[in-house]
């Protein structure tokens, strides 16, 4: 249950990457304040289970489509049917996300175009794509999961490709949020530490104490919710959740694999 007080009752709101995870924690916190949601994932399976689940349980509005961020079409497709569907679209949430974690003379090299698509052009086009009717209406939040590795410097080994990438992310957001202030636009960026979720679930040999340490997903919803509680007049521009008794200069959990999305 949502510890923060928010009414969203009549809002709208797109989460990607919604069917598991933290995307499903932040929806299911999102439905709890009364939002209608469009839950986009890549596959329609789940998300199709987890739109009954909402809908069942907290009595919103709910549509599943499936998307894969990294091709521009399914964007603009999970665009244009979440307008056609609801009015407006008055809250973004950026989830989806896909890691690849290799000493760099080991990175296979097409993991450098799949990371870039998912996790910046994923977030940037999907933006893009939203904000001009947000501009219109002067009014709209977009809240964005990056990644805590972007406070660490220098970047953890084996982990350049993909928090660098963040860090570009993160320095994007930044300027966003500073360009949309006078359209009364917040745009938030959550810089959670290691979370239990579908990119950590399937790691092998990882000692009991190490998942111990993992943040469970409410952790990141919590800070979703602390975003959308804040006055009319304040936004929170980076929010930071970082896993207690993590070492600072390498992962929480040392490993070499590519974990799908």
């Amino acid at each position: 249950m949502a510890h923060v007080s928010v009414d969203l009752k009549g809002k709208t709101a797109i989460v990607t990457g919604a069917s598991r995870g933290i995307g499903k924690a932040i929806a299911t916190r999102l439905a709890e304040h009364g939002a209608h949601l469009v839950l986009a994932a890549r596959t329609q399976g789940p998300l199709d289970e987890t739109v009954k689940q909402l809908k069942d349980k907290y009595g919103i509005e709910a549509i599943g489509i499936s998307c894969d961020v990294a091709k521009l079409q399914d964007l603009k497709n999970l665009v244009e049917k979440a307008k056609s569907r609801f009015a407006q679209i008055d809250i973004l949430v950026n989830v989806a996300g896909v890691s690849s974690q290799h000493p760099f003379h080991e990175q296979p090299i097409e993991d450098f175009e799949m990371l870039a698509h998912v996790n910046y052009l994923g977030y940037v086009r999907l933006i893009r794509l939203i904000i001009p009717d947000m501009v219109t209406r002067k009014s709209g939040q977009i809240i964005n999961v990056v990644s805590g590795s972007t406070l660490v410097d220098p970047i953890p080994r084996g982990f350049l490709a993909y928090s660098s990438l963040k860090m570009g992310l993160r320095a994007f957001l930044k300027g966003l949020f500073w360009e949309m202030r006078e359209y009364n636009i917040k745009v938030t960026s959550l810089l959670p530490g290691v979370v239990a979720s579908d990119l950590t679930d399937h790691l092998k040999d990882v000692a009991k104490e190490q998942r111990d340490r993992l943040m469970d997903p409410i952790a990141v919803a919590d800070m979703v919710s602390f975003a959308l509680s804040v006055p009319a007049n304040a936004c929170p521009l980076e929010l930071a959740v970082i896993n207690q008794l993590t070492t600072w200069t390498k992962p929480i959990i040392d490993y070499k694999q590519t974990q799908a999305r």
